[in-house]
């Protein structure tokens, strides 16, 4: 970095520091950190709500405020998914496998603490790695093409390999259905309609949020319902102790931080990655490079919220880099920053590095600051949230279900938003209790478009030499290599080959292999309606699909004629490979639990119905204070206090401040059109 820039940077800093720019970063921070804490909001909306508000602002105080705000919303959202399983924003949503492991234990200070220590630095290390790419981002992001990203699109569901549980097929199988589920809707090429069953809701695809919320946040609602317990039973450490403990873990652990924080970074320049891949990827790779961790990860391990956190906070650092150099956003939000550039009067490209260096450098400035400032207010307030996770069951349950459906309903305000939510919710409940891990359906949903985009690109300009590029060829050998590892590892764990297959024995069909002939059931399902559609529209779902169906048949007939539980091996007991997913403690008695499901699945639909019968508000009075009285027989001091205000701060929020609509109702439509005025 030259005197020149040396200058800038300092220049750019003074800029930054002054009072009233200060200030509206600090507004942003706090915007930030509050939107992360509320599951379906998080920096896309943030961002669209703070840009008109960016008219009147010069650019330097304009980017800091909407930097403010988009860089620690990866640091908040670290707080729902560690005291409640729910993925405040799509980027905690490795964290809730070990963060909430570690809250059930009673060190959800201790996780807390580890989750934004690794955030700070992680944003700071982002932001550094900005700063020294300026002079040479050019060269390395014009390199970067279609066949590229879509090399790095297969490199990232190859890591499925690493959170595939214990049988590697069941990975590669439920990220190539993530894939397909990605397709649903209409084809960007030539406009068929996939998948859509007759339904308009579905013609723009499945949104993520209800998806995410479905498969992750409400099956672990339900057991926490099952249970009725609180998350845990005590504090392992007191706050101070557990969160200096945490510190200290992340500080420990300094090499993991700074190798996540640039994996966060590199993939946050490459469009169309984003937030959504990032905390996988960098679960995936600590799981893979720590020694010993395939055995400790999902189980409460701090090293797993370490490395997801690390990379979260630099992925909007990275973002910026083909932002600024070619205009080209890195992800949702840094496409409406380029509103913001706009409404400036600036144009992305070489005068930001270059004419207007200085304020390329107060956005590093902003996105340091706020990442200090963000850390810095969760660490206070800490002690506080950490003892929510020692709450009796009945005080947070009914109101953390009221936000996951608010949180639901943003994705397209739409009731199909609703719908989908049960769906996926359904579904993550049975892969969660069937021990089918859920991470790599995610990671293949949200890499799916991107595959099939990338794909046709680099076919229709470059034909089959797409895949002789160099680095295309790097990336997919080390993709292959991590598809076939966890079969490696297998045949190691037999003894070899010929060990593994003297364990083939008589077919011992379970009822839980019904998961597989349902899932090879919609699967052909699926392949049947697409045979029938244009060569353009069904090239990509023909191959995912077949590629799915193989995996399943193998993996169905592997789990049938397999001995299953640990197997020896020269005298030694081999455990089966470690489930990479959210796993239950304290077995409960079959009928206990089948019973006490019925019960939580009937409050659940329940409140759907209130919704559709007289509107969300009520209903989410009405549900608090019968959920509260009925399930935990809590005093009225403490359920009208919460029933009444709850509703009113979503007011508040939802509708006087964002003004974003309910879900629509039956007494919405009834009394507008008793009184002769339009339905709401």
């Amino acid at each position: 970095m030259d005197v020149s820039l040396i200058g800038s940077a300092g220049a750019a800093l003074l800029a930054i520091v002054e009072p009233y720019r200060l200030m509206m970063l600090s507004a942003g921070v706090l915007m930030g950190l509050g939107l992360g804490i509320i599951p379906g909001i998080g920096g896309l909306v943030g961002m669209a709500l703070l840009l008109p508000f960016t008219f009147t602002l010069d650019p330097t105080t304009a980017f800091a405020l909407l930097l403010g705000m988009k860089a620690v919303t990866g640091t908040s959202d670290t707080i729902p998914a560690v005291m409640f399983g729910v993925p405040g924003t799509s980027s905690a949503q490795a964290t809730i496998l070990d963060g909430h492991a570690m809250a059930k234990k009673g060190e959800a200070g201790r996780a807390l603490a580890a989750a934004y220590t690794s955030s700070l630095i992680g944003g700071l290390f982002g932001a550094f790695l900005l700063a020294l790419a300026i002079p040479v981002m050019r060269p390395f992001v014009l390199a970067i093409g279609t066949p590229e990203l879509l090399a790095l699109s297969i490199f990232g569901i190859s890591m499925v390999a690493a959170l595939s549980g214990s049988s590697p097929l069941r990975g590669i199988a439920i990220a190539g259905f993530g894939v397909m589920l990605a397709m649903i809707g209409s084809d960007p090429q030539t406009g068929t309609l996939r998948w859509t069953v007759g339904q308009l809701y579905l013609w723009d695809g499945l949104p993520i949020v209800p998806v995410a919320l479905g498969l992750f946040a409400v099956p672990e609602l339900a057991d926490l319902a099952i249970r009725r317990a609180a998350i845990a039973k005590d504090a392992k450490y007191n706050m101070r102790e557990g969160m200096a403990i945490g510190v200290r873990d992340a500080l420990k652990n300094w090499w993991l931080v700074l190798r996540c924080g640039g994996l966060g970074a590199a993939i946050g320049a490459i469009p169309g990655l984003g937030a959504s891949v990032v905390d996988w990827l960098a679960y995936g790779h600590a799981m893979q490079s720590i020694k010993g961790a395939r055995e400790t990860f999902g189980k409460g391990d701090v090293r797993g919220v370490i490395a997801p956190e690390s990379a979260n906070n630099s992925i909007t650092a990275g973002a910026l880099i083909p932002t600024i150099a070619f205009g080209v956003p890195g992800s949702a939000s840094m496409a409406i920053l380029l509103g913001a550039f706009l409404i400036q009067g600036l144009i992305p490209g070489p005068d930001m590095l270059t004419t207007n260096v200085q304020l390329t450098f107060t956005m590093i400035w902003s996105i340091a600051i706020a990442n200090i400032l963000g850390a810095g207010i969760c660490f206070a307030f800490s002690g506080q949230l950490a003892k929510l996770a020692t709450l009796r069951y009945t005080l947070v349950l009914p109101i953390v279900i009221c936000v996951v459906f608010i949180g639901a309903y943003q994705a397209t305000r739409n009731w199909g938003d609703i719908y989908a939510l049960l769906v996926f919710s359904a579904l993550g409940w049975m892969m969660k209790r069937l021990r089918w891990a859920r991470p790599p359906l995610m990671l293949g949903f949200v890499l799916g478009a991107l595959i099939e985009r990338y794909m046709s690109i680099s076919i229709t300009r470059y034909g089959i030499e797409w895949l002789w590029r160099p680095a295309v060829v790097v990336i997919l050998l080390v993709a292959l290599l991590g598809m076939v590892r966890p079969f490696l590892r297998e045949m190691a764990r037999a003894g070899g080959i010929k060990r593994a297959l003297l364990e083939i024995e008589r077919p011992t069909f379970k009822a839980s292999d019904l998961f597989y002939v349902g899932l090879i059931a919609v699967v052909g399902l699926m392949l049947v309606e697409a045979s029938g559609w244009s060569a353009r529209a069904n090239t990509a779902p023909l191959i995912v699909g077949w590629t799915c169906i193989g995996t399943l048949v193998i993996g169905l007939a592997y789990q049938v004629l397999r001995r299953s539980g640990p197997r020896v091996v020269d005298g030694q007991t081999i455990e089966a490979a470690v489930h990479m997913d959210v796993t239950d403690s304290d077995p409960i008695e079959i009928g206990t639990y089948l019973r006490r499901s019925a019960v939580f699945i009937a409050w659940f639909l329940a409140f759907m119905a209130s919704i559709a019968l007289v509107g969300f508000l009520p209903s989410a009075f009405l549900f608090i204070v019968a959920y509260m009285r009925i399930e935990g027989r809590e005093p009225w001091k403490v359920v009208l206090p919460q029933a009444v205000l709850f509703p009113l701060f979503l007011y508040v929020v939802f509708d006087y401040v964002m003004h974003i609509p309910w879900p629509g109702s039956l007494l919405g439509r009834m009394v507008p059109a008793l009184a002769g005025l339009p339905s709401v």
